[in-house]
């Protein structure tokens, strides 16, 4: 198991950690992290590995069994052995878009209430896949009203709530495709602006910006049909 302290601080980029094992996909599983593993439509971290003098990339992050942590290294460079201390470095610049852009994804979603299909994150766009019979007659609007949102400063939080309480509030679940993790106890939730201001909350385990002017200025570009009732709407940062 991984100790993840990518959540109480996802501005934290870098820490300290001791090498567990060798990892099922050819990486190194560690004992703490601030590396956030692919998952929920958001890529896994890149960086650096570095001990003593030696040092080498981190390529990607993943999941492991039993909530571990996987760094997967570049192979033309150094391996640490296991039970090494090494420090990882984030890539704070390709992590905080990535920030950015699933903040505002969570906007869209507000902007668009209708059921979440699917969704991906990069450094350069975003996008949402929505159960959308028809077609959107109004970009210009949706974008008006995203960057409104952006402007009003709110704050992004987090929140957890138990099993239970998600079951009986179905409603905070956005996406058809993937559900929130059960069966620990509870759900990590992302909310967005705070009591009467509050426009979002949804479970996630994502990173995202402390308040949605972070994010910056949103374009909204292709809104593409993908198949019978669904359409992909994407989103830039400018």
């Amino acid at each position: 198991m991984t100790v993840q302290h990518l959540y109480s601080d996802p501005y934290a980029t870098r820490c300290t950690a001791i090498v567990d094992n060798e990892g099922p996909n050819g990486g190194i599983l560690v004992n703490r992290s601030v590396f956030y593993p692919t998952g929920g439509g958001q890529p896994g971290d890149s960086g650096e590995l570095s001990w003593g003098p030696d040092k080498t990339r981190i390529l990607d992050t993943r999941k492991a069994p039993g909530d571990g942590i996987e760094l997967i290294l570049a192979a033309d460079g150094p391996r640490p052995q296991v039970g090494t201390e090494v420090e990882m470095k984030i890539d704070w610049s390709r992590r905080h878009r990535h920030m950015r852009i699933h903040t505002a994804l969570h906007l869209l979603s507000v902007v668009v209430p209708l059921p979440v299909t699917s969704g991906a994150i990069s450094e350069a766009k975003g996008r949402l896949d929505f159960d959308m019979p028809d077609p959107i007659t109004n970009r210009d609007q949706l974008e008006t009203e995203l960057n409104r949102l952006v402007s009003l400063d709110l704050r992004v939080s987090e929140d957890w709530m138990t099993d239970d309480e998600l079951a009986a509030n179905p409603a905070l679940v956005k996406t058809l495709s993937v559900k929130p993790p059960a069966g620990t106890g509870r759900v990590r939730l992302i909310r967005i602006g705070d009591g009467g201001d509050q426009v979002d909350l949804q479970p996630c385990g994502g990173t995202h910006v402390g308040s949605t002017a972070e994010i910056g200025r949103i374009r909204v570009g292709k809104v593409e049909k993908k198949g019978r009732q669904n359409r992909r709407i994407n989103i830039h940062l400018d």
